[in-house]
């Protein structure tokens, strides 16, 4: 160990050195040059009590990790959980190959002996003889495993695997410039259904600004002070987004919102669509700055520009992809041949990043529009402008492409990570195609995966791939989980399977306490990516139910978005979600031992039990006997315990659900109620044991009505009424879950029918507290008899699970109000006292409720003003309920 083992500094004899030493490096190396094997007795306390200081830790695992001693190696090893231990580890493992196996093999670190061996074969194997019979044995058994597979043809693989791109050498021709071109005038094209300037924000008026609800002058004033310089930056959107038109048209050209520590320049996508609608073309400047800014908020806005400087923004964002992609390809389309003449003066122009984006742009077009027709509208402006258009067109537009071939870590070994066989299933890839994955893996982000990995997909077995990714992932997290490789927990989206986001959710809940948080946030990444029902599903759960606020609102998110992709609400989509679980189509499961089975059935608690086939209720799962079959007994054992962790994970959020329904009165379609409902194997569980109203309107105009009917499900899945004769619903029907207060005279009749079939209610729904407001408080504005009482905060925060939502931390990181919306497009607010300090804990204080009353949207101020009009007399009375029961629960 050259270099590492020095003399101390200090003039002091290595026996006066004590654990608290230790962490001193002139120290350290004395101890490892001096003690050796010994030093590890002082070492290893200190590192425990200083794994929390960096400089501290590091300079004790340096020595740890270099000392060739079994005690150390051993010391590591126990530690592996510590992701800063685990990379020095993994060092310890290259540096000592032989002992790492010989430990490795006693300690039973079978998930990382296997990667281990494949990745120091050729030295692992010349040591066999001198390792333990158990080492031995383990080794024999890799090696034996890796000659049954062969490394597949070249000629076999898909091309981004045997010759990528990026590892040929480019000749780039000799660019052709041409001087004098100039663009055409900007114009603006928007939209015929007005998506282009759509907001669905509310923009903040200024105190003063407005009396009983109505923005008035006078603008000279303001206009002026916008001019001098005394406006704040949400005063000057407010002025240019309220005023006359012609009055304030002069201030846009070339404005752009201030930085004053307002916020208002970090949420473009609120007031930039309205300045273009308002200003058209003289919002240019206003748009380009936005979208640049925030190309996934405010991309769609400068869509309509047909301008030049909006041609080099987009056909940057086309060129690079990411967030602005999708924006640019619209722009493409929306301006067809004038984005040739927009294009034409860069793509031509000085050698550089801006013509590469230009020319590829031209590309893109080449394709939608057809070659000839961009040459043929070059060619219209000047003759040679077509031809030399013609010959960059006959060029590989990937050759434009930047890569920056991304640098490879040591834990993205091919030797060491599982093989990836092709789909035949037989032959592997070669650990040069290996290298070439990983490369394609490292230039994939999420919003923009390199095209070669769909290639991959189609040739290659998916298991493989599923097992490659996740220890890849893996052996990312036994590094030290560096920042700059994260695109390994990517790689389990691309390639990963139900069994990866089964494996991968815990992790993404238990990140941001562990300061992961960007971590967490993209793994919700990972999760949809994945795709499956059974991801989609964990991810509907964390957004349903997460300890940490910021990943249950990105997880929320994230279902939003894969929801629109599809062409549902988030709700719908959920349904859509909801697995199986192992379950038959009647809603039970056999569990299959060979000599004997077993009936799994839910209890009245929704908990699953096991009967034998003669119906008798047993404790338990036997585990599997001898006399048992060897193969299903086991496998079948372990599906039961698989399926009992997937009914705790997903019964009580469907629970939650089904109650979150019931209180916002959402409805099926009979066609949905009945596939994804009643003859959903798990859902049936549930909707047997509530009852339903379907609702069917009558008439037209002001003669219309709405007949309801109440039914339950019976065992055989038909509908029953109250008083069990068998009905059908009109096919025209909205079916939901019933309310209390919808039931009226006949809740007592159907109390009475589920106490006599002794159905117990998955949620409080026949015998859930009902309550109305007062007369006083229908015609009031605000709810004053929760006012100045004080609740835990706790209980305030708990609300979250009743579908309320914590306000936006304000400047000192205080949630000052909480809010439920609630028909209407309204919302309940409560503005608390002191408010709740985020991240604070059981270090916050009680709650006052100091106001209470009824608001369009949250927003961004939490005091009740006396201009807000809505009063409680617009809530339907089971909002009512539901609102003063959610009050009343926490008061």
């Amino acid at each position: 160990m050259p270099g590492l083992l020095r003399a101390p500094r200090r003039s002091r004899g290595l026996a006066a050195l004590t654990a608290a030493d230790c962490y001193e490096p002139e120290n350290l190396h004395a101890l490892a040059d001096g003690l050796g094997t010994a030093a590890v007795a002082l070492l290893v306390p200190a590192l425990d009590e200083h794994l929390d200081s960096p400089q501290r830790r590091d300079a004790l695992l340096d020595v740890l990790g270099v000392l060739p001693s079994d005690e150390a190696f051993r010391a590591l090893l126990k530690r592996r959980s510590d992701p800063h231990v685990s990379g020095e580890l993994m060092g310890a493992m290259k540096r000592f190959p032989v002992r790492a196996v010989r430990e490795l093999a006693a300690e039973g670190g079978t998930d990382l002996l296997d990667g281990h061996v494949r990745g120091n074969l050729d030295v692992i194997k010349a040591a066999l003889p001198l390792l333990p019979e158990d080492a031995r044995a383990a080794v024999e058994q890799i090696t034996e495993d890796l000659g049954a597979t062969t490394d597949a043809d070249p000629a076999d693989l898909p091309a981004v695997l045997a010759d990528p791109p990026w590892a040929r050498k480019r000749e780039r021709l000799e660019p052709v410039v041409i001087k004098g071109l100039s663009a055409p005038e900007p114009s603006v094209a928007w939209a015929e259904d007005g998506r282009d300037t759509r907001c669905e924000w509310a923009l903040p008026v200024p105190h003063g600004w407005s009396r009983h609800g109505e923005v008035r002058g006078p603008w000279e004033g303001r206009i002026a002070d916008f001019e001098a310089g005394r406006l704040r930056s949400a005063e000057q959107v407010a002025l240019l987004c309220l005023a006359p038109v012609e009055q304030v048209r002069h201030l846009v050209a070339g404005w752009y919102v201030p930085k004053d520590g307002y916020g208002t320049h970090q949420e473009p996508e609120r007031w930039v669509p309205r300045i273009a609608e308002r200003f058209g073309p003289d919002a240019l400047t206003v748009v380009l700055k936005a979208a640049r800014s925030r190309p996934s908020d405010c991309g769609h806005v400068v869509v309509p520009y047909a301008a030049e400087p909006a041609a080099e923004l987009v056909a940057g964002w086309l060129l690079r992809g990411g967030a602005g992609s999708s924006h640019a390809e619209a722009w493409m389309r929306r301006h067809g041949p004038q984005a040739v003449r927009l294009l034409l003066p860069a793509a031509f122009g000085k050698p550089g990043k801006r013509r590469d984006a230009a020319e590829y742009a031209l590309h893109f077009l080449a394709r939608e529009l057809g070659r000839d027709r961009v040459v043929q509208t070059a060619r219209e402006l000047r003759g040679e402008v077509g031809d030399a258009l013609a010959l960059v067109l006959d060029r590989d537009a990937d050759d434009l492409v930047p890569r920056k071939i991304p640098e490879i870590g040591p834990f993205a070994d091919p030797a060491v990570l599982p093989r990836v066989r092709l789909a035949d299933g037989g032959r592997a890839l070669p650990a040069t195609a290996v290298r070439h994955l990983l490369t394609v893996l490292a230039m994939s982000p999420p919003d923009d995966p390199d095209p070669g990995l769909r290639a991959v997909r189609d040739a290659c077995d998916g298991e493989s791939l599923a097992a490659f990714a996740w220890a890849l992932f893996e052996r990312w997290r036994l590094f030290g989980e560096r920042s700059e490789d994260a695109w390994a927990l990517t790689a389990v989206g691309w390639f990963g399977d139900d069994d990866a986001a089964r494996r991968l959710t815990p992790a993404i809940r238990a990140w941001p306490g562990e300061n992961g948080h960007h971590k967490a946030v993209k793994g919700l990444d990972v999760l949809a990516l994945i795709g499956t029902e059974t991801s989609l599903m964990l991810l509907d759960g964390i957004a349903h139910k997460a300890p940490f606020k910021a990943i249950k609102k990105r997880a929320e998110e994230k279902i939003q978005e894969v929801a629109a992709r599809l062409g549902l609400t988030g709700e719908q989509l959920a349904d859509r979600l909801v697995p199986g679980i192992g379950l038959d189509a009647d809603g039970s499961m056999t569990i299959d031992y060979g000599p004997r089975r077993f009936v799994v059935g839910f209890d009245e608690q929704l908990k699953p039990f096991v009967a034998d086939e003669d119906g008798r209720r047993r404790a338990a799962l036997p585990k599997p006997g001898a006399k048992d079959d060897h193969d299903l007994a086991p496998a079948a054992h372990a599906a039961f315990t698989q399926f009992k962790k997937d009914v705790r994970t997903t019964m009580p959020n469907q629970v939650r659900r089904l109650e979150l329904a019931m209180v916002t009165g959402r409805r099926w379609t009979p066609r949905e109620f009945a596939t994804l409902l009643v003859h959903h194997p798990l859902m049936w569980h549930i909707v047997r044991r509530l009852v339903w109203l379907a609702e069917t309107e009558t008439g037209t105009g002001a003669q219309r009505e709405t007949a309801v009917t109440a039914f339950r499900l019976a065992e055989d899945r038909t509908f029953a009424d109250a008083a069990d004769d068998t009905l059908r619903p009109p096919d025209g029907a909205r079916i939901g879950v019933a309310h209390p207060l919808s039931l009226g005279d006949t809740l007592t009749t159907w109390s009475e029918v589920f106490a006599d079939y002794e159905i117990i209610q998955p949620f409080s729904q026949l015998g859930r507290d009902v309550h109305r407001l007062t007369g006083e408080e229908c015609r009031a504005v605000r709810l004053e008899r929760f006012e100045n009482l004080t609740a835990p905060w706790g209980k305030v925060v708990g609300l979250e699970r009743r579908g309320w939502r914590r306000g936006t931390p304000m400047d000192n990181g205080t949630e000052r109000w909480i809010s439920r919306p609630v028909p209407g497009g309204l919302h309940v607010v409560v503005e608390l006292d002191p408010g709740i300090q985020v991240g604070w804990g059981d270090g916050n204080d009680d709650q006052v409720l100091r106001t209470v009353w009824l608001a369009d949207e949250p927003g961004d101020h939490h005091a009740w003003k006396s201009g807000s009009e809505h009063r409680f007399a617009e809530l339907d009375e089971v909002t009512a309920s539901e609102v003063l029961a959610d009050l009343r629960s926490i008061t």
